[in-house]
């Protein structure tokens, strides 16, 4: 599962993090609401935790703006406030469900889970892109016929690339998907990365299929 955590609360915030990594739960951190707002536009998320009280606007006014742009993730309000007229606000800006400060881990997780059965991602589990084959639940992927083997960046890449193929995705978009919010997107990891893939999944191989678009990012296609 992969969940957004909205929280301005940096203390809180890793604690949290830290909590829902243990149970196996991938989070992406956000500190602001444009951060948060960009982290859930451009990411794919199974749940996102929403704090009322943010840098730059509020959570429900961020609950607002993610419904409008039609993304149906489920999404939990976490704050400290508990009057009853929040939590309808709340809910009536989009929230799924609302969890009230301080509160027992254990019931965050089981609010997380919940959300998530609700509302499960599906997704093909087979893309075919010209030659090439990945196969998602073996983490199988060939080039026409030929076996490919990839460590696990290479493949979370790739995987993000096939499933958005023929579409432009930015270096902010990719690294939301590959890597966690301790990653530096000024740094030139990515590009080591894609140069990489594009070694294994292209070096000897027609068409080429992975380009880069200077100053949008990059596209899987032919």
């Amino acid at each position: 599962m992969r969940l957004l955590l909205v929280e301005d609360d940096s203390e809180l915030a890793a604690v949290i993090a830290e909590g829902l990594h243990h149970e196996h739960i991938e989070v992406s951190s956000a500190r602001s609401f444009a951060e948060g707002r960009d982290r859930a536009i451009l990411g794919s998320f199974d749940v996102i935790v929403l704090d009322v009280m943010l840098p730059g606007g509020t959570g429900f006014e961020l609950c607002r703006l993610i419904r409008e742009r039609g993304i149906e993730t489920p999404i939990l309000m976490l704050t400290a406030r508990d009057a009853v007229e929040d939590r309808v606000r709340g809910l009536e800006s989009g929230a799924d469900d609302y969890l009230t400060k301080p509160f027992a881990f254990a019931e965050l997780i089981a609010r997380v889970r919940a959300l998530g059965r609700r509302h499960p991602t599906i997704a093909p589990e087979r893309y075919d892109v010209a030659n090439l084959h990945v196969d998602i639940p073996t983490r199988t992927v060939e080039r026409a016929g030929v076996r490919i083997t990839l460590t696990a960046k290479e493949f979370a890449l790739l995987e993000y690339l096939v499933q958005n193929a023929g579409t432009v995705v930015s270096r902010t978009a990719i690294t939301a998907h590959v890597w966690d919010e301790n990653h530096d997107p000024f740094t030139n990891v990515l590009e080591v990365l894609v140069r990489r893939l594009r070694r294994k999944i292209d070096d000897g191989f027609e068409p080429k299929l992975i380009h880069t678009l200077r100053g949008a990012g990059y596209r899987l296609g032919f």
